[in-house]
């Protein structure tokens, strides 16, 4: 009996310790990298928030890509506010409380940007924001950019992160696909051209819809890019799939993609496209 006392006494200073040990230690200190596993020291990331192991590009806000992405940002549609349309449980609280951490009034950021002195229309998907499902706020502010763009005789960039149409919004976030794809396709019967690049994650209808309609699509390392979930391609097609089936690299290598991307590029190598692109095409 006593020895049992005495190893509960020796638990319970073990436990004191290890929660003044924690309250000494920041959160988030030392990360893991989700892909190559690697455990970092938080401060090893720079402002571009890529693994220095194998370059993953941990997930990152709108305004976190626009601080290092653009020179100037004008933002867009910010007073668009859902309407809730189907009072869904819980939903508006949970918008209220994402635009209060966020700063966004929805999933995605849209404005005019310019790199230098060359202009574009800019959308950038986020993923802390329900991550960055597409609804009827998300469909309209895009459908608004693209619409814009045409008007202006300016190139669209779209950086896509999604978990795909949101759920509580139900058929009318599915319609927002349409709605996008036919602002794309005026757009592009401009002569005028869209760059796409898609981040971890990008899935469901967004991939099924405005990702994949780039006349150039360009990807992140290693991010997760695919349609249905791999949990549900093996139940319904009773087999196990290869580990990097849905990842940039295996996109890539079967021709869905045109290039992959380092984050430390994507200004230059932006840049250097839509001078190179951009602009109206009268042969299109």
């Amino acid at each position: 009996m006593k020895l049992y006392e005495q190893n509960n006494t020796l638990s319970e200073r073990h436990v004191k310790a290890d929660k003044r040990a924690d309250a000494k230690i920041p959160d988030r200190m030392w990360i893991k990298c989700p892909y190559c596993c690697d455990t970092l020291f938080a401060k090893q990331l720079t402002e571009y928030a890529v693994c220095p192991n194998c370059d993953y590009g941990f997930r990152i806000t709108a305004r976190q890509r626009v601080s290092w992405l653009t020179d100037d940002f004008v933002e867009f549609d910010s007073d668009l506010q859902t309407k809730d349309p189907l009072n869904f449980p819980g939903y508006q609280e949970k918008i209220n409380n994402l635009q209060a951490v966020t700063n966004l009034n929805d999933a995605v950021l849209t404005g005019e940007a310019t790199i230098n002195t060359t202009k574009f229309a800019l959308g950038i998907m986020d993923p802390t924001f329900i991550m960055g499902s597409l609804g009827t706020v998300a469909g309209e502010k895009i459908t608004r950019l693209f619409e814009y763009a045409t008007a202006q005789d300016e190139t669209v960039v779209m950086y896509t992160a999604s978990g795909g149409a949101r759920m509580q919004e139900g058929i009318l976030s599915l319609m927002q696909m349409a709605k996008i794809s036919q602002a794309i396709a005026n757009h592009n019967t401009a002569g005028l051209l869209y760059i796409v690049v898609l981040t971890d994650p990008t899935t469901g209808g967004v991939t099924a819809s405005f990702a994949m309609d780039g006349d150039i699509i360009l990807a992140e390392p290693h991010a997760l890019i695919g349609f249905a979930g791999r949990r549900v391609i093996e139940q319904t097609i009773h087999e196990k799939l290869p580990k990097d089936t849905q990842s940039s690299e295996n996109l890539l290598k079967h021709g869905f993609i045109d290039a992959i991307i380092k984050r430390q590029e994507e200004k230059e190598k932006l840049e250097w496209l839509i001078k190179v692109g951009g602009g109206r095409n009268d042969c299109a």
